[in-house]
C-alpha cells in the first residue's frame, strides 16, 4: 500500500503522469550530447598536430608558461577520464590523451591544464562550485529517499505536517545537485577559453588544428548543458509532482 501510494504520485496520481515526459527529454538530451562529443573527439583524434606534441608534453608547457609549477602531469587508465585534482595538484590525461598527438588529444589536455590555472589563480566561480559540492553530493544522494519517506508517512494522519516538510526538504537537498550543475557551466566554458587561447597564443598548434581543438571542446561543453537541464527539469517535476502538499492529501 505504502509504495502504491509513492508511485501514485510519481508516475500517474492527479494526472501528473505525463510530468515522466520530462525525465526523457533530460535523458534524449544526455545522450544525444553524449554521442556528439564521443563523434568529435574520434573524428579529429585522427588527426595528428604537425609540431608532433603529445597531451603529456603540451600540459607540462602550458601549465609551466602560466606559472603553475606546482601541478604534477600524469597518466590515468580509461577513456575521456580526463581532470584535474585540486587536491593531490594532478593533471590526469586518459589513454587517448597523454601519449596522444592528435588534435583532438591536445584540446583536452590543454582544457585540464584550464582548470589547473583556475586553481592556481583562485577562480571564484571554481570556488562556489567546490563549496557546493559536499551538500550536492549529499542532496543527490539522499534527496529522493528523503522524498520518499515523506510520502510514506502521508498515508498516517499523525505524520501529515511532518511528511510534507520532509518531501519539501528532500527537494530543496536535491535542487543543490541543480545549482552544481548550473555552476559547473561557467567553469568549464572558462577552462575552454583559457585551453584555446593559450594553444594559439603559445603557438603549439596551427589555426587549422586549433579549429578542430575547438569543435572537440565545444562538443564536451554541451554534455554539461545538458547534464544541467536534465537535472533542471528533475527538479522541476519533483516540484510538479510534490510542490503542493495539500495537492496528495
Amino acid at each position: 500500500m505504502m509504495n502504491g501510494l509513492f508511485m501514485n504520485a510519481m508516475y500517474g496520481s492527479g494526472g501528473m503522469g505525463w510530468t515522466y515526459i520530462l525525465v526523457l527529454i533530460g535523458a534524449v538530451l544526455s545522450m544525444a550530447a553524449s554521442a556528439g562529443v564521443k563523434s568529435s573527439f574520434n573524428k579529429f583524434s585522427r588527426v595528428a598536430n604537425r609540431a608532433g606534441l603529445t597531451g603529456a608534453q603540451v600540459a607540462t608547457q602550458i601549465l609551466k608558461a602560466n606559472g603553475v609549477y606546482d601541478v604534477s602531469v600524469s597518466h590515468i587508465r580509461g577513456e575521456l577520464t580526463d581532470n584535474f585534482n585540486p587536491r593531490t595538484k594532478i593533471v590526469s590525461l586518459s589513454d587517448p590523451v597523454y601519449d596522444s598527438v592528435s588534435v583532438a588529444a591536445l584540446g583536452v589536455a590543454a582544457h585540464e591544464c584550464g582548470h589547473a590555472m583556475q586553481y592556481n589563480e583562485g577562480y571564484f566561480p571554481l570556488k562556489i562550485r567546490s563549496a557546493i559540492l559536499p551538500v550536492a553530493n549529499f542532496g543527490s544522494k539522499f534527496g529522493i529517499p528523503i522524498i520518499i519517506v515523506g510520502m510514506l508517512l502521508a498515508s498516517s494522519p499523525r505524520f501529515l505536517g511532518g511528511s510534507d516538510l520532509l518531501v519539501r526538504l528532500g527537494i530543496v537537498l536535491f535542487s543543490f545537485g541543480m545549482l552544481f550543475q548550473l555552476v559547473t557551466l561557467p567553469v568549464e566554458f572558462d577552462a575552454s577559453r583559457r585551453a584555446l587561447a593559450t594553444l594559439e597564443n603559445m603557438r603549439l598548434m596551427e589555426p587549422d588544428e586549433v579549429y578542430g581543438a575547438r569543435k572537440v571542446l565545444k562538443s564536451a561543453a554541451m554534455t554539461y548543458v545538458a547534464s544541467a537541464a536534465a537535472t533542471i527539469l528533475q527538479v522541476l517535476r519533483l516540484v510538479l509532482i510534490f510542490g503542493g502538499g495539500r495537492r496528495r492529501r
